[in-house]
């Protein structure tokens, strides 16, 4: 339309009405009145002003009418004009706000100049600039963009934001602003003006368009706008484009023109408190302010604010001051004090008020009739303010009532809620506003009932962080023609219809996009990319009037009204109080809102809601949960703060809803529901140790279980599934078949259908999974890879019969992608539909998978999808979730585009564990409370065993018990940090079938399948062989690796002689029933112990099966005995005794830990004076699991449950001393005769497995006491001489030796018996040698005796003659055994067959041993096996006969051996048992026990256990059958080829080279890689020469190249002087490096002992350093690239033809001004004090420190950049010791072992005392004086606190008082239980209790990940 201007009205008009006749009202002229040119005067600067050609295109309403501009202002208007008429372009630089823009367009509205207005941000490209390209009718047209138009039409151009533009996209304007020229793309040239004419007048406008010279208008000019950069974050400018400018600083008006302007807003505000609010204002915008790291105060936001107080005047100040700087949430401790201070010195306080809140009484819309004088929708909200009313006209919506409704079911309207409510309707009236709130605290649930109070309808728009200005506004797409078309986006729809645009997630977005909002929400003007404008109504609305032009004509000006109703409202969850890297709230955001804070509901109000939301929860035991919520809202700990963010109001409303639907059905205690729950919603099982304690700490202060259900212990009895009558039941919770319905079309192909075994660990979850679907819920499931994450909802599905949509995500994962798909097809984008899409419209299930891959912001639209039931697609179209939104939004749009969600849709989201290895983004923290979370744990052991039994059919149980336990302790490896790979199920599963298809191939080498992966980590791959030898998988063992004992022969059996019972001396020996007194039962604390079983088979084949350490046993403790509770159905129990101090320890085989009883308190005269011995008799069923202790001093006997821990006394009549202290010395007494002897008794548990009983006697006395536990009874028997020893060779027959005599009698009775009852005398006889001649008989000691009879197989053998009779073992001190035959059931004389030892067996130096006066030998010390012929006892090494060991070495570290005489197999061979690491210092009282210090036992399966004097359990295996069948499955686990791996073709090479003589190599000068040969040092996979991964070289040289290895074979197939040679070069090379660092050998030797001793905690401290940062290396997308991959976001750019449409990964570079990263800040305070020199006899404490220290410094090397750390001391002497420098820390192992000496010599020579809590807190304080990224202080110390008056409350200050600086405790000495007492009474994971120093890194992991949580 061309538009003709005319001097008057009247002839305009005249023009017009001609026009219409002529051209039949098409009205293609149009002519409209001129203003006349003139002039402006500002100040004494005079600037002409012109009629504009484009008068739509004038800024209009900035310039006040009736009122004069500030002072402030007109000057800066006058430089403005200066500089215009001076034609140069201006800079306007200042303090985030909106004064430079309106100074800008006030000067243009005073001059009557257009504008083409740009808000520049970092996705703003050239083509924004210039031009771009557009599709019509199927051609590619060049669109002129705000530069080029501003240049041709003499327009001014407003850049905004000149810092946020990327270097590369203004400097495109460089030549138009210097010389007012620009080639463009379309190949016109922009030509200066004055060069144009003059070309012009020369040659002719034909020839100037032919040559496409353009004229530059001389009216050009620019003006840019920009914040100071560094002051703010940015880029800074250009050199070359700075030079282009002339800048003015635009500050604050002045303070007097402010006043004037509140003024002018506020009249009803008394001038007094206007001037009190600006100068506290001032004061926080002054430079001192800045300089306390404060943020810009939003000065310009005042005008709003005091609006508020204009229409409520008794609103508080300080409230007033929080919506326009809320200072609690943005700063740290110090900078809130700041403010605080400045508010207190302007009295900005709260109001004096009593109980009333503000609150809104009425609302009176105007029932849908518009504002005559704004055509939008108002209403009369009525404020109760306390003191008074205030009467509020707002804007409203659409959806008008009489009468707003406030019976919103989704919102409870609580005291709280309506003061809000108040608050945010009151700042409605006068400026758009932001909510901030932490997650799930109501803040859409909020909005929701504002809207709906006010009319409104919403329209959600979805903030994420790559979010672009485009996307923001405008959305580009194709016609079905193949045109480019662009289309708003739903904030600029929500604009023009006048909706509330819903910002969700503001904190997500980059600020530079957000830049474009300041325009919208302060002018309310708004300029689209493709050159529409929109423009506040009444600006509009005067415009239209002004030029009299029609809607229509404004419309085809580009030029659209913004609805006067609409408004914006943020919603963000709060920044990271005082971090500068997390602080989305900077100063120009501050000046974008008024600002609303969310803080989490109160006890009080949360307690309303779930009331009312859930009517029966006040039935509920809730108030623990509520109390816990707000004991960790209110915590100061980062880490309880963290975990309060995941129990969101949300949150408790979904376990509430739990608790009222399934609390019957699971008929479960509620308070543990409610634990469980807790457990679930914060996904406790990946939090860091440190957290997890906390919150189980704090589940206990709640009066709450402290741990939730252990579904770990579940079977497939107590939980299982079934599909019956249409219903799917799991547990016992009960849902219906999903049926599809005809909207959702025929998908059954879409239900997933797997192989799936069920587990009772799998079926628990998927019953709570079930439990939430019933009740709508969404749900994620956690856990690590290969848990079964997939398996469990494709199972879960399928018994549902639900159809499944499956969605994938990744790193490269959009917004766009996850909606809509855009593809080209025929040249028009077309957009396919995302799973997601198709399964919310046909209520599929969506199975989202790899969550945690894709970044956070993307992953968010799910969360405002499930949030608000609303999203917008990138195709235009609308889901909504609600049918009664439809209506509205079909006013708008088209049918189809808009979609119902379907009420069946369900979403499942999969995704990872947070943190390392996965690096993965932390989806939980993000948006874990939209859903009901479920942790996956890999499956317990019982389950996993089942499940892998079902894979592997065929393979043998023992493997994959093997592989289980294994598996098992990499994972908790995993979750300790020590590796950095969590090894789950899957891995376990693919062995297993492996095995199952090719069952020949090795255990050993299938495995490798795994963990190749690491085989090139050393630390990685000795961590695993390690793991894998421990259980018994010979990793790296060889087929030859077998070390069986050398095999003797034994002599044959000789007949030796005869028993025969004499009937004719008999007696009848009834015994005495009495009643035991049974005292108690008392309970004592059963503690776990983690137990370390390792299998000693792991790399060679020994009779030595595995091996335990007893973990915490004292060095003066005394190992008593050791007995076996025996289940051949089950795993054995071994039992162990200790005294001094008395203890029982009992481990199940099988188990990971071992039960600890204190019995001190049961036995207390079980000290060094009195030299106690316990004895164990293990009771099996219906007893299993107790025991019988009996301490022989005092004749205590106890009935111990080891699972429960009762103790009952059993005081039996007759046998119970009652000793005093007085009798002690009564026990001592000596005598020469038996008779005079004080009586002692001894127990016999021969049958106490089977029976349940055991015999007391009487030693050199005549009394027998058999107790019967089961019946409870105890029978008492009188014999008629001493005893010397006893022995059951049955149930009821029992032999007994004479004291002095060795006289055997036998006490019997008949098979029917339960006791014997008939004394019968046993007569010996000699062999007949004929003539009347016997051989001799001599009465031996007998040391043990067989319970049962051999079998007549093992008879035969034993004898080498076919026998079957009764028959018995019987072992005594000169033979190795006795068999004798007929005994103790025949009548007939016993034929006695003895094993003699003979001469050879018994060495000279032994034959006193065997000669010395008989006695009696403990019960453990001799072990018979009746089922395999053999008997076991203790005998010295150097007592072995010739020959017992290869090449006759006796081994120099085994001081005595088990020798087994194996009668069967007439073989005799000795196994050596390695010396006990220390010896107790209590000799004689240990050989009172047993002379050797080892003590036996026998377990099931003729299993054969010794347990030495440090506590040392072995495990034997003695059966020559066995051990061949253990061979031959120990060779299978190998492999067959094991001996033949170098035959195996693989990537490997052989060299081909033999080695010759090691030697350094050339050392090359270009440091280039060199594979193989022997020439270069350096190189890899060679020979000879120094390097990595080859053979025969010196030493190892690492030159920084990848490295070739050569096959392990061809590195052993080195010849014997090759390897000499080479170890004497690298030890003159080791000799050379001690010279380099002035280090002696001794010195070398001390270190390496420190070293040594903590290298594997060292290589588990890298470990866990690595990964602390890995995750930081990811590189990011760099969007508009010349190459690289096509960007999906610039497909319609691409079909236009532009370039820059390509993406590509790059490393990311900081955000311009953010500060620099810095090292974490690590200090050690170690403790030198003279205790750590006392005590180190004691528990090592001081050489653990020193281990500990050496491992921090070690471990630290080479983590400058990541660490920085320094080490100090403490003492008597002082307590600022410094013993490394932090820059200059130690860099080789001598500067190391100096620290370690210092600590040393000073702990030594130091005065007395203890500066513990001053060195804390100097550390505390010191450690933050340079800058860090986080803060760590360790004090190192032994827990001797209370020595020296140190209470746990003063030490918890010292810990606590710098939140900034984490600080911790790690008690490495105590004393008894010091440590553990003081930890319990400091803060939750502020202490650690670390005994042994391979704890430590474990402890340093805890330490670092529980920052994790406070940084998420």
């Amino acid at each position: 339309m061309l538009k003709i201007l005319m001097k008057t009205k009247r002839a305009a008009l005249r023009v017009n009405e001609l026009t219409k006749i002529l051209d039949g009202g098409k009205r293609a002229l149009y002519v409209t009145e001129s203003k006349s040119d003139g002039h402006v005067n500002i100040g004494d600067t005079k600037v002409p002003v012109k009629v504009p050609d484009h008068p739509l295109h004038v800024p209009y309403g900035f310039v006040p009418s009736g009122n004069p501009l500030p002072q402030s202002t007109i000057r800066h208007l006058r430089w403005m004009a200066q500089k215009d008429l001076l034609g140069q372009d201006i800079f306007l630089i200042g303090p985030p706000g909106p004064l430079r823009r309106f100074l800008t367009m006030q000067y243009l509205e005073l001059t009557r100049k257009e504008v083409e207005y740009i808000a520049l941000s970092r996705d703003t490209t050239e083509s924004d600039l210039k031009q771009r390209r557009e599709i019509k009718s199927g051609t590619s047209y060049y669109i002129d963009q705000c530069a080029v138009r501003a240049a041709l039409l003499g327009r001014v151009l407003v850049i905004e934001g000149v810092e946020k533009a990327e270097r590369n996209v203004l400097p495109a304007l460089n030549n138009l602003l210097e010389n007012r020229e620009m080639q463009l793309d379309d190949g016109r040239f922009l030509m200066h003006h004055i060069r144009y004419d003059k070309l012009l007048e020369q040659f002719g406008k034909e020839s100037m368009d032919s040559w496409q010279l353009v004229r530059v208008s001389d009216k050009f000019r620019v003006i840019a706008l920009g914040l100071p950069v560094p002051k703010y974050r940015g880029n800074p400018l250009d050199p070359p484009l700075r030079s282009r400018f002339q800048a003015r600083d635009i500050y604050h008006l002045s303070f007097k023109d402010q006043l004037d302007v509140l003024y002018e807003h506020a009249p009803n505000v008394e001038s007094n408190i206007l001037a009190q609010i600006l100068s506290c204002a001032n004061t926080l915008a002054t430079q001192e302010s800045a300089s306390l790291g404060l943020p810009d105060f939003p000065l310009e936001n005042l005008v709003h604010a005091v609006k508020i107080l204009d229409k409520a005047k008794d609103y508080p100040l300080l409230g007033l001051f929080s919506r326009l700087y809320p200072y609690d949430i943005l700063l740290n401790k110090e900078g809130q004090q700041s403010v605080s201070d400045a508010y207190s010195k302007f009295e900005i306080k709260e109001t004096e008020k009593d109980d009333s809140i503000m609150n809104i009484t009425s609302v009176q819309l105007n029932n849908g009739q518009e504002d005559s004088n704004t055509n939008g929708s108002f209403g009369n909200v009525t404020l109760d303010l306390g003191s008074s009313n205030s009467q509020l006209k707002v804007p409203c919506g659409k959806q008008m009532n009489e009468k707003t409704n406030f019976e919103n079911k989704e919102f409870v309207m609580t005291d709280y809620h309506r003061q809000l409510l108040a608050d945010v309707v009151l700042t409605h009236s006068t400026m758009d506003f932001c909510i901030i709130g932490g997650k799930g605290c109501g803040k859409t649930t909020l909005v929701k009932q504002f809207a709906n109070m006010l009319g409104y309808l919403t329209e959600p728009v979805l903030m994420y962080q790559d979010m672009t200005a485009r996307d923001l506004l405008q959305q580009r797409y194709t016609s079905p023609n193949g045109d480019t078309v662009w289309r708003y986006a739903p904030l600029v729809e929500a604009a023009l219809d006048g909706r509330i645009a819903v910002l969700d997630g503001l904190h997500r977005v980059n600020p530079g996009t957000l830049s474009v909002l300041q325009r919208l929400v302060h002018d309310r003007e708004l300029t689209l990319h493709d050159g529409t404008r929109l423009i506040q109504h009444d600006k509009y609305d005067d415009m239209k009037n002004t030029l009299e032009l029609t809607e229509n004509e404004m419309r085809d000006s580009g030029m659209l009204r913004i609805h006067p109703s609409f408004r914006i409202i943020a919603l963000a969850e709060p920044p990271k109080a005082g971090s500068p890297n997390q602080q989305w709230l900077n100063p120009e955001m501050l000046t974008l809102f008024l600002y609303h804070k969310m803080p989490p509901l109160s006890t009080k109000h949360e307690m309303e809601i779930i009331q009312e939301m859930v009517p029966s929860a006040a039935n509920m035991q809730i108030s623990g949960l509520l109390e816990l919520c707000h004991h960790l809202r209110n915590s100061s700990d980062t880490n309880i703060q963290s975990i309060a963010s995941s129990l969101s109001t949300r949150q408790l409303l979904r376990i509430s809803r739990r608790l009222k639907k399934f609390l019957k059905v699971s008929g479960d205690s509620d308070k543990k529901i409610i634990s469980d729950a807790v457990h679930k919603a914060c996904l406790s099982r990946f939090l860091p140790q440190l957290a997890r304690t906390a919150l189980c700490d704090a589940l206990q202060k709640s009066k709450l279980p402290s741990e939730g259900f252990n579904i770990a212990e579940l079977s497939l009895d107590d939980i299982s599934c079934e599909i019956k009558d249409g219903n799917l039941r799991i547990g016992e919770t009960v849902a219906p078949v999903y049926k599809e319905t005809h909207e959702s079309g025929s998908s059954t192909a879409k239900v997933p259908d797997i192989i799936f075994y069920d587990n009772a660990q799998h079926l628990s979850v998927m019953q709570d999974m079930l439990q939430d679907y019933i009740l709508g819920e969404h749900i994620l499931l956690v856990g690590n890879q290969g848990v079964g994450k997939n398996k469990i909802v494709d199972r879960f599905l399928h018994l549902l019969n639900k159809p499944r949509e499956y969605l994938q995500l990744h790193r490269d994962t959009t917004v766009q992608s996850l909606t809509v798909q855009p593809t080209v097809r025929d040249g028009t984008i077309v957009y396919e539909d995302s799973p997601l899409v198709r399964a919310v419209r046909l209520g599929h299930a969506l199975v989202v998978d790899e969550a945690d891959k894709a970044p956070t912001h993307v992953t968010c639209v799910l969360k405002n999808l499930l949030e608000s039931g609303r999203a917008t697609l990138a195709d235009g179209r609308k889901i909504v979730s609600d049918e009664r939104e439809l209506e509205n939004l079909l006013e708008y749009h088209k049918n189809e585009d808009v979609i119902i969600m379907h009420p069946d849709f369900r979403m499942f989201v999969l995704a990872n564990r947070p943190g390392f290895p996965f690096l993965g983004n932390d989806f939980f923290a993000a948006m874990g409370d939209v859903f009901s979370c479920h942790a996956v744990d890999n499956p317990s052991v019982e389950s996993e065993l089942k499940m892998l039994q079902q894979y592997g059919e065929d393979v043998p149980v023992h493997i994959l018990k093997k592989l289980v336990a294994s598996f098992g302790e990499l994972r908790d490896m995993a979750d300790q940090g020590l590796i950095s790979y969590p090894y789950s199920t899957r891995e376990v599963v693919n062995i297993v079938k492996h095995l199952q298809e090719f069952p020949k191939e090795g255990l050993a080498s299938v495995v490798r399948n795994v963990f190749d992966f690491d085989a090139y980590s050393t630390e990685t791959r000795e961590q695993v062989e390690s793991v894998m030898h421990k259980h018994g998988i010979p990793i790296g063992a060889r087929p030859q690796n077998v070390n069986l004992s050398n095999h003797l022969p034994i002599p044959p059996p000789k007949l030796s002689g005869y028993w025969t019972l004499m009937n004719e001396g008999k007696k009848i020996c009834k015994p005495e029933v009495l009643r035991p007194e049974i005292k108690g039962p008392i309970y004592l604390n059963v503690q776990n112990y983690e137990l370390e079983r390792i299998e000693d088979r792991a790399l060679t084949f020994t009779e030595q099966r595995a091996h335990w350490q007893i973990p915490n046993l004292s060095q003066v403790s005394i190992i008593s005995d050791i007995a076996i509770t025996k289940d051949p159905t089950s795993n054995d129990q071994v039992h162990v005794a200790v005294v001094n101090s008395p203890a029982l320890y009992s481990h199940q085989h099988g188990s990971s830990h071992i039960k600890y009883m204190d019995l001190f308190d049961v036995f207390p005269n079980a000290g060094p004076s009195f030299q106690s011995i316990i004895r164990i008799a293990p009771l099996g069923n219906p007893l299993r699991g107790q025991v019988v202790l009996f301490e022989e001093k005092t004749n205590i006997v106890l009935v111990v449950d080891t699972d429960s821990g009762s103790v009952r006394r059993l005081v039996i009549p007759g046998l119970d001393r009652q000793l005093g202290i007085g009798s002690v010395s009564n026990l001592f007494r000596t005598s020469s005769s038996a008779s005079s002897a004080p009586a002692s008794y001894k127990m016999c548990s021969d049958h106490s497995n089977e029976f349940g009983s055991v015999v007391f006697y009487q030693l050199n006395g005549q009394k027998l006491y058999h107790v019967d536990l089961i019946e409870g009874q105890v029978h008492r028997y009188d014999v008629p001489f001493f005893i010397g020893g006893f022995h059951m060779t049955s149930h009821n027959k029992w032999l007994m030796i004479e004291a002095e005599t060795n006289r055997k009698f036998l006490l019997t009775g008949s098979d029917e018996d339960i006791l014997p009852s008939k004394l019968k005398t046993l007569e010996e006889e000699g062999v007949s040698k004929g003539w009347g001649n016997y051989t001799e008989i001599t009465q031996e000691e007998l040391l043990a005796t067989s319970c049962e009879d051999m079998s007549s197989e093992s008879l035969t053998e034993v004898l080498q003659q076919s026998v079957s009779s009764p028959n018995r073992l019987i072992v005594d001190k000169h033979n190795f055994a006795h068999c004798v035959l007929g005994f103790p059931d025949l009548e007939a004389p016993s034929e006695v067959h003895s094993f003699p030892r003979g001469e050879l067996v018994i060495p000279e130096q032994s034959r006193n041993l065997f000669s010395s006066p008989p006695r009696t030998l403990p019960p453990s010390s001799c072990v018979v096996l009746p089922e395999i012929g053999q008997v076991i006892r203790i005998m010295p090494t150097k007592d072995t006969p010739d020959g017992a060991f290869k090449d006759d070495n006796r081994p120099e570290n085994a001081a005595n051996c088990l020798e087994i005489a194996d009668v069967k197999n007439h073989k005799l061979f000795y196994l050596p048992v390695q010396n006990p690491v220390y010896t107790s210092p209590y000799v004689s009282w240990q050989k009172s026990i047993s002379d050797s210090g080892l003590v036996l036992t026998s377990g099931s399966g003729n299993i054969v256990y010794s347990v030495d004097t440090a506590g040392c359990v072995r495990e034997w295996e003695t059966e020559l059958m066995a051990l061949s069948d253990s061979l031959a499955e120990w060779i299978a686990m190998i492999g067959a080829d094991a001996d033949n791996s170098h035959m195996q073709i693989t990537s490997e090479r052989e060299s081909g080279k033999d080695v010759t003589a090691p030697k350094h190599g050339k050392v090359d000068s270009k440091n280039e890689p060199h594979v193989g040969g022997n020439m270069w040092a350096g190189g890899t996979g060679g020979r000879d020469t120094a390097g990595l991964g080859g053979k025969g070289g010196p030493y190892r040289l690492d030159a920084g190249h990848d490295v070739t290895q050569i096959p392990d074979w061809e590195k052993e197939a080195v010849p014997e002087h090759v390897k000499k040679a080479a170890r004497e070069m690298a030890q003159k090379a080791f000799q050379a490096r001690l010279r380099e660092i002035n280090m002696s050998e001794y010195d070398a030797h001390m270190y390496e002992s420190f070293s040594s001793s903590v290298r594997r905690q060292v290589k588990s401290l890298r470990i866990i350093l690595d990964s602390l940062q890995a995750k930081g290396k990811e590189r990011q997308w760099q969007r508009h690239q010349m190459t690289g991959e096509l960007d999906d976001m610039k497909l319609i750019e691409g079909l236009t033809g532009e370039k820059n449409i390509y993406k590509r990964r790059a490393d990311q570079e900081p955000e311009p001004g953010t500060p620099q990263q810095k090292p974490k800040r690590l200090r050690i305070v170690v403790d030198v004090s003279g205790s750590m020199y006392r005590f180190n006899g004691l528990d090592n404490r001081l050489e653990r420190s020193m281990e500990a220290v050496c491992m921090v410094m070690e471990g630290l090397e080479g983590y400058k950049e990541k660490f920085k750390y320094d080490i100090w001391g403490h003492s008597g002497d002082g307590y600022e010791i410094e013993l490394a420098n932090a820059e200059k820390p130690p860099t080789n192992n001598k500067e190391r072992l100096k620290v370690m000496k210092t600590m040393h010599a000073h702990a030594q020579f130091c005065m007395s005392g203890d500066h513990t809590l001053e060195a804390t807190e100097f550390a505390i304080k010191s450690v933050k004086n340079e800058e860090a990224d986080e803060y760590f202080v360790i004090i190192l110390s032994d827990a001797n606190l209370d020595r020296y008056g140190i209470r746990p409350t003063r030490f918890t200050e010292a810990l606590t008082r710098d939140e900034e600086v984490n600080a911790f405790a790690i008690f490495i000495g105590s004393l008894g239980d010091q440590a553990e007492r003081l930890k319990k009474q400091l803060p939750a994971g502020r202490s650690f209790v670390c005994m042994d120093t391979k704890n430590i890194p474990q402890i340093m992991q805890q330490i670092f990940t529980s920052t994790l949580l406070s940084t998420r």
